[in-house]
């Protein structure tokens, strides 16, 4: 299992399994569960969630599928939407966060998107959690370069552990500024979508001749390529959708894709790295 040591010291695996548009139907509720359950077994035990995805139905699928195991195996992260990341309301989102996940901490608590509560307060809350024992560590999702400068010189900022983000080939903004900047600054990287969402890019993405040809010379398939290539770079944790077994068999199984130089090259072909500075990618 591949891993990354956040700036607090914990060792986590740097493939997790991501929960967007989980527990939203219950005819697939026990192949959603099963699959968590695959994966952790496997080593796969970084999970994300968050209180927005299904209204909390993701939070209540992923604490019945970690109820096996022992509590402290999981690193469980889950996101506080914008409007309750204040002093007001974070406390009470963090606890019902905590009820549905059948757990009295999370690992790593995330602020989903920058809104109007400043930074400060929002950064302060979570310092609080933390004091609380309610939440170990915190982060960020969806902060931009300046996003991220902001955060680095206020007070406790600098504590933040992770910044999720979308990231895969077809998305590569994140590569130019960003990256480098929470290099500096010992942050991880947590690509969400490193498979991309669908549509049009996806299926560009899988039929595209370079992630053909180098998935035929590595015995594997397009999605497997896509993976490696998200996690390639030791600072990059990635996340994708664990909604069947099948699904997070093949993820596991990209870890052990080892892309050459020259694949990224042939991959880069098709998918050019930025340039200059981008907007940052969110869908």
């Amino acid at each position: 299992m591949k891993t990354i040591k956040l700036k607090d010291g914990i060792t986590i695996p740097r493939l997790g399994m991501g929960s967007w548009f989980i527990g939203d139907n219950p005819n697939t509720r026990k192949d959603e569960i099963d699959a968590f359950r695959y994966g952790i077994e496997r080593g796969m035990t970084l999970i994300d969630t968050a209180e927005m995805y299904g209204g909390g139905r993701s939070e209540s699928l992923i604490g019945e599928a970690i109820a096996p195991f022992d509590r402290e195996s999981i690193y469980l992260i889950s996101k506080v939407l914008p409007n309750n990341a204040g002093k007001r309301n974070i406390n009470d989102s963090c606890e019902r966060s905590l009820k549905r996940l059948n757990t009295d901490y999370l690992d790593c608590y995330l602020l989903h998107w920058r809104g109007g509560v400043p930074l400060e307060e929002t950064i302060e809350s979570m310092v609080r959690l933390v004091d609380s024992g309610k939440i170990k560590s915190f982060g960020v999702s969806n902060f931009d370069t300046d996003d991220m400068e902001e955060l680095f010189t206020i007070d406790n900022g600098e504590l933040s552990v992770m910044n999720q983000v979308l990231y895969h080939l077809g998305s590569r903004g994140v590569e130019y500024s960003l990256l480098p900047l929470m290099k500096q600054h010992n942050t991880a990287m947590m690509a969400y979508c490193p498979l991309a969402q669908g549509g049009s890019l996806r299926a560009r993405l899988l039929t595209s001749e370079a992630v053909r040809f180098v998935a035929q010379q590595k015995n594997a398939d397009p999605f497997q390529i896509l993976l490696a290539f998200a996690i390639r770079d030791e600072a990059v944790i990635a996340i994708p959708k664990a909604s069947s077994v099948a699904h997070v068999k093949s993820n596991f199984d990209a870890m052990n894709i080892e892309l050459t130089k020259r694949d990224i090259e042939l991959l880069s072909e098709d998918f050019m790295p930025p340039v200059d500075k981008m907007p940052l990618d969110m869908q």
